[in-house]
C-alpha cells in the first residue's frame, strides 16, 4: 500500500511518460514543483514497492504494476473531476484543483460510489456491474485525456 503523496508521482510519472516518451526526475520535480531530493526519495519507495525501475542519474520506467496502479489513480481523479465539472457545473478549471485534493482524500470504496452516481447522472452508461475502480471494469466510459 503505497500513501496518497507517492500515488501523486507515479500518476505524474506516467503522465510525463505519456507524453514525452520517457520520464527524468527533473522533468518529476519541474511538472510537481518539488526538488529533485523529494523526487528521489519517492522513487526510491516507489521502487522498493515494485512500481518503478529507476537507476541513479537514468530515466525512470513504470513496471506494469505501477502502470496500472497509476491508471487507477488517473481514473478516480477523473470521477471526481467529471463530478465537479458535469453534474455540480463547476468551472473547468476550479474542478481540476479541487479534483486532485479531493482525490486525495476519499477512499476508493466512495470513489466506486461516486463513480456510479456520476455515470448515471451523464449517461454514460449502466454501471450494474460491480464498478470497481481496482479493476478494469468500465474503463472506456470515464472521458481520460493526459495533459
Amino acid at each position: 500500500m503505497v500513501s496518497k503523496a507517492l500515488e501523486e508521482y507515479l500518476k505524474t510519472m506516467y503522465i510525463l511518460n505519456k507524453q514525452n516518451g520517457y520520464v527524468r526526475v527533473t522533468d518529476v520535480a519541474n511538472k510537481m514543483n518539488c526538488t529533485k531530493p523529494s523526487v528521489n526519495k519517492a522513487l526510491h519507495n516507489l521502487k522498493d514497492n515494485g512500481l518503478v525501475n529507476y537507476e541513479t542519474y537514468g530515466t525512470i520506467e513504470l513496471t506494469r504494476e505501477g502502470e496500472d496502479l497509476a491508471k487507477k489513480i488517473l481514473e478516480a481523479y477523473d470521477i471526481v473531476y467529471l463530478f465537479l465539472k458535469d453534474v455540480l457545473n463547476i468551472d473547468s478549471d476550479a474542478a481540476e484543483k479541487q479534483a486532485e485534493k479531493i482525490k486525495m482524500a476519499i477512499s476508493d470504496d466512495t470513489i466506486n460510489k461516486l463513480a456510479k452516481y456520476v455515470h448515471k447522472q451523464l449517461g454514460l452508461t449502466n454501471l450494474d456491474c460491480d464498478y470497481d475502480v481496482n479493476r478494469e471494469q468500465c474503463r472506456v466510459c470515464v472521458r481520460r485525456k493526459i495533459t
